[in-house]
């Protein structure tokens, strides 16, 4: 029986029409997405200039795309789904580390280095010491952690966002943990930034009234065979906007004070010849 589309029967009818043969997986994902885009066109009753306005926002989105700009990654981001996607993918025991979005700066098969190198290139910032332990959720070391780490510099910029001024793998490194599980290296302090705002995501945010800052914050991936790969942050929890990540990738767990050190003896234990911030904070790491 053929079912004619009608405002009431919408959803359904539009449903029905996928094949018995499709994909079944396929066809659960876009029953659900059909079903909940009627539902909110039904409840919103856009005008046609309305809905033209969306489809343009849609066109501008994918014509921003190319190899270094994701602009549908951005608005995933900034809606909130990137971390309720990462939410619902990383469930893990109480105790173990939290997940947080990957970001989009991150990059592959970044120089290993020896434990305590400094990830700062260009003698560019002001230094700091970060360290701490991984362990399990038995709270025992956990040895041969790869560590892949990477920060903005002192003023919100990745390494591969100003290339020909900052160098190559400018504050990123890759460590792994000794028999004692601890980690430390040198780095500096990073500073808030802006998501990017020259774009269709950027200006539905300022019409939404939304600022576009991510507070201050270290990336880390932590792999290890037989661990659950972890994917994270570490905060700077005064930072002026903790409470408000234009991406909502703050956790609370997720903070380390940023501590200043103005002791010199200390200083010079580090390899630094003044003021430092010292940071510390532990990973655990849960099974597979």
């Amino acid at each position: 029986m053929t079912n004619y589309f009608t405002e009431e029967n919408s959803a359904e009818t539009v449903i029905n029409a996928m094949s018995d043969d499709a994909d079944p997986r396929l066809r659960e994902v876009m029953s659900v997405v059909i079903r909940k885009l009627h539902e909110a066109v039904k409840e919103i009753e856009p005008s046609q200039d309305e809905w033209m306005a969306a489809i343009q926002f849609l066109t501008a989105t994918g014509q921003k795309c190319d190899e270094w700009r994701q602009e549908y990654i951005l608005a995933s981001d900034t809606l909130g789904v990137s971390m309720l996607v990462d939410a619902i993918n990383s469930r893990r025991p109480s105790g173990a580390t939290e997940n947080t979005v990957l970001g989009p700066f991150h990059v592959a098969n970044v120089p290993e280095s020896p434990m305590g190198a400094n990830l700062c290139l260009d003698g560019k910032g002001e230094p700091m010491f970060v360290h701490g332990v991984v362990r399990d959720l038995d709270g025992a070391p956990v040895e041969g952690v790869k560590m892949d780490v990477w920060q903005a510099n002192e003023d919100g910029f990745y390494d591969v966002q100003q290339k020909g001024i900052q160098p190559e793998f400018n504050l990123r490194g890759v460590f792994r943990t000794g028999a004692d599980g601890r980690y430390w290296f040198q780095a500096v302090k990073p500073l808030y930034y802006p998501v990017p705002t020259d774009g269709p995501v950027g200006a539905l945010m300022e019409r939404l009234g939304r600022h576009c800052f991510r507070p201050a914050h270290f990336h880390y991936i932590l792999e290890k065979d037989g661990y659950d790969r972890l994917t994270t942050h570490i905060f700077d929890p005064d930072d002026p906007y903790i409470g408000s990540d234009a991406v909502f990738g703050v956790k609370e767990s997720l903070m380390a004070k940023f501590r200043p050190i103005d002791d010199v003896a200390q200083a010079a234990e580090h390899g630094f010849e003044g003021r430092f911030f010292d940071v510390e904070h532990d990973f655990v790491l849960a099974p597979v």
